[in-house]
């Protein structure tokens, strides 16, 4: 069984987060002055043995490897941000293909949306930090040739003789035909068989008028997805429907944040209830991959906006996630499991050690593999 966690590479410093967010800026700034914000809040999470490791440190980088290798995990999903060819958060990942002595397999996310302040802004206009123009057809060349040599790397993911890349949200990319045939007609004229392309996001599951020609696969990301898809029809058009309008209905409204906020209060759901939704859920297609969540509390970033999954425990957390690999094979017939995440820390969703309960999370992955007997080749 391919397990494969998401990576987020937000633990360095950059200049572009420093001018955003003060200087010395990382996940970890979050992460430190996180505070419970009712009784039972587990706030602050902490890294064992106050672990507030450098990304930009190759030794950071092996750890992280050798200890998810030894859990069982088959590699990362690696976030990669791309404007035009301004790289943001690439260290990691670069670091990774200049070291092809690390024992690992990896493939990549392209995190596809505009970065604004709407994360920490209350009131008052969202500002975009920095955006894309996905009609510049000779960007799809340029960005295509810098993934070239990770896709060309042994240890990246394939099927078929395929790289896997992953594309958050296709759907904001109004010519994701042409583009993705692109990279398939310049992954062919550089030797490899082609792209097999997946979606990840929520939204684009629910959104139905993009073209998913080119898309091998979509990934039922939890807890988003199951949330979604526990509520009603009605409510899952109407989300479609405001998803693809939503710059539209912003403009009409004069509304300067985002659309899909809530008020500044908690949101508190049960984690075994949505647990147990997700292992009934279905897939819609023979397309669709199923994944896990480790956890989920985005307080540490939105405060009382955030929401939090109350219950979670590695005990729980093994419980299901053993039933979700049964059903991998027999429902969804795919040897791939994505996981939120390996190091999402101020989200709440990392599989990394932390003080409260040590590896037990990784523990629990590797004893569900070794007792269904899917440790990964």
């Amino acid at each position: 069984m391919k397990v494969i966690p998401l990576y987020l590479p937000q633990f360095h410093r950059i200049p572009e987060n420093d001018a955003w967010w003060g200087e010395g800026f990382t996940e970890w700034v979050n992460v430190r002055s996180a505070k419970p914000l009712y009784e039972g809040h587990y706030q602050p999470r902490v890294p064992l043995n106050g672990n507030y490791y450098d990304l930009s440190e190759v030794e950071t980088l092996r750890w992280q490897c050798k200890i998810a290798r030894e859990h069982g995990i088959y590699g990362f999903c690696f976030y990669h941000y791309w404007f035009n060819g301004h790289l943001l958060l690439e260290k990691p990942m670069e670091m990774l293909l200049a070291h092809p002595e690390i024992e690992t397999r990896y493939c990549v996310c392209w995190a596809n949306h505009d970065w604004t302040d709407a994360w920490k802004r209350k009131e008052g206009k969202e500002a975009v930090l920095i955006a894309h123009d996905f009609d510049d057809e000779a960007d799809w060349d340029a960005h295509f040739n810098y993934l070239l040599p990770f896709f060309r790397d042994p240890r990246y993911m394939t099927e078929d003789g395929c790289p896997l890349m992953l594309i958050y949200v296709p759907q904001l990319i109004g010519k994701i035909r042409r583009m993705t045939d692109r990279w398939i007609a310049l992954a062919r004229e550089n030797g490899l068989k082609g792209i097999k392309f997946v979606y990840q996001s929520v939204s684009a599951c629910i959104d139905h008028s993009w073209d998913r020609t080119n898309f091998a696969y979509g990934i039922q990301f939890h807890p988003g997805y199951v949330m979604q898809y526990s509520s009603s029809a009605m409510r899952r058009a109407l989300f479609s429907w405001m998803v693809r309008r939503a710059r539209a209905i912003k403009r009409f409204l004069g509304i300067h944040q985002s659309v899909f906020g809530g008020p500044d209060k908690v949101r508190i759901y049960d984690y075994e209830e949505y647990w147990k939704r997700i292992v009934r859920l279905k897939p819609e297609s023979d397309k669709m991959l199923p994944s896990a969540f480790v956890d989920w509390d985005n307080t540490p970033r939105k405060q009382q906006r955030g929401y939090v999954f109350q219950g979670a425990s590695p005990e729980l957390f093994g419980l299901y996630f053993k039933q979700l690999v049964e059903r991998t094979r027999t429902v969804y017939h795919t040897d791939k499991i994505f996981v939120f995440a390996w190091n999402e820390w101020a989200e709440g969703g990392y599989l990394e050690p932390d003080e409260r309960y040590g590896y037990a999370y990784l523990d629990a992955i590797k004893d569900a593999l070794i007792e269904l007997k899917e440790w990964p080749e």
